[in-house]
């Protein structure tokens, strides 16, 4: 075996799941390997060991200095076995020898990646721009992605053998009812994406709803939308932060996959405007990813979600939601995981990127292909191994005599 295979082979352990194949003639693995990381050059190497890491890995198939042929989710198996992969000293030194130490300074960083910031977060200028380095990458290719529901959030596999869209269906159905829409009210929903939901609610339930993104983009498609369902007298859609919206009261609020990028720093300010907004026996439902108890808060902005994904982007365990939500005037009345949904969802997102895969490339490059398909595999190993969670809190806004018009039991 080669030098740089009998290194490999030593970090990754003798059960790796997945074949090696490299530049240097290296071969090793299972002989019926479900997948194959293939190692183009030495790049990757120095990639590797200039930022050790999750982020190493992730700039050097980002940069095509490696590729992922095969089952991608096996790659995320040895992460049991190796949750935080570094080099030992005595690695990194061996490295070194195989590349000639004069080539271990940094390379430049693939394209696409943000620049590492500590300070001033969500505000709503920085807000803005996080949030649109996101979404405002071609909605062409999120059609692709995320088929026709356009919905940029977790589904509601009911029953499991559902299709994506009719699963996303669902999971607004069910916000909808969590909600009790009835026709004539007013919903506002906070970071509407492209609009599928506030597209659902005016459709089946009657309801005037207000939509607020900070991605134009998104607004743009969701407007399109809008229009061409025959909703546009039910619906309006903002290009507006969820602090700007002032023009409540509102009967009941839904908020699906924008907390995220509220931060633990404005938790009070998020709750307690959107509790200004709803008027007395309305409800808040907020679904949201969070951690698991007993992680930090957040998401690492010097990893690869962080820098390439999610910037500023922060996962709140939902013990911390509930409160927040009662300090903020709401009663939390109902709390719901999809865990296991989410899973599911984005297993659905990856195969729908891969059998796409070329003209998601030439709609907005390689580069931002392989980071969506790299982040979209390893989320989905994460929600099915428990390591992030997602959940719906339902809170009410109680009226002056007590009585929130809250069922005995909801029939959801």
């Amino acid at each position: 075996m080669t030098r740089l295979g009998r290194l490999l082979e030593e970090f990754l352990g003798p059960d790796c799941p997945f074949a090696v194949v490299a530049y240097d003639g290296t071969e090793f693995g299972p002989p019926a390997a479900k997948a194959t990381v293939v190692v183009h050059s030495p790049d990757a190497l120095r990639r590797i060991v200039t930022r050790p890491g999750e982020l190493g890995f992730a700039r050097a198939y980002v940069a095509g200095d490696v590729d992922i042929e095969g089952d991608i989710y096996e790659l995320f198996r040895v992460r049991d076995r190796i949750p935080s992969p570094r080099f030992t000293p005595t690695q990194l030194l061996r490295v070194a020898r195989m590349l000639d130490l004069r080539h271990l300074r940094p390379l430049a960083p693939p394209p696409e990646e943000m620049p590492k910031r500590r300070f001033g977060l969500h505000t709503i200028r920085r807000d803005a721009e996080s949030v649109r380095h996101h979404y405002d990458v071609s909605n062409r290719f999120y059609e692709l992605v995320l088929g026709p529901a356009m919905t940029y959030s977790c589904a509601l596999f009911d029953p499991p053998d559902a299709s994506l869209a009719q699963a996303q269906a669902a999971k607004h159905d069910l916000i909808c009812r969590k909600l009790a829409l009835r026709p004539g009210m007013r919903l506002l929903d906070v970071g509407c994406g492209w609009g599928a939901m506030a597209r659902h609610a005016a459709t089946h339930y009657g309801v005037e709803v207000v939509g607020v993104t900070i991605s134009p983009v998104q607004a743009d498609w969701a407007q399109a939308a809008v229009e061409q369902a025959g909703l546009a007298d039910r619906v309006a859609i903002r290009v507006q932060d969820y602090r700007e919206v002032a023009d409540g009261p509102f009967d009941a609020i839904s908020s699906i996959g924008m907390f995220e990028h509220v931060g633990a720093e404005r938790m009070a300010t998020y709750f307690g405007h959107l509790h200004e907004l709803t008027r007395p026996g309305g409800r808040l439902l907020n679904h949201a990813i969070s951690r698991p108890a007993g992680q930090p808060p957040g998401i690492d902005h010097d990893g690869f979600i962080g820098r390439y994904v999610f910037p500023d982007g922060e996962l709140i365990e939902v013990g911390s939601v509930v409160t927040a939500m009662q300090k903020a005037g709401f009663e939390v009345r109902h709390e719901e995981s999809l865990r296991e949904h989410y899973a599911r969802t984005l297993r659905h997102w990856v195969a729908n990127l891969e059998m796409h895969w070329d003209d998601a490339v030439a709609e907005v490059g390689a580069a931002r292909a392989r980071i969506w398909r790299l982040y979209m595999a390893g989320s989905a190993a994460g929600f099915e191994a428990n390591r992030i969670q997602v959940h719906q809190v339902l809170g009410d806004v109680t009226g002056p005599d007590g009585d929130s018009g809250f069922p005995l039991r909801p029939d959801w």
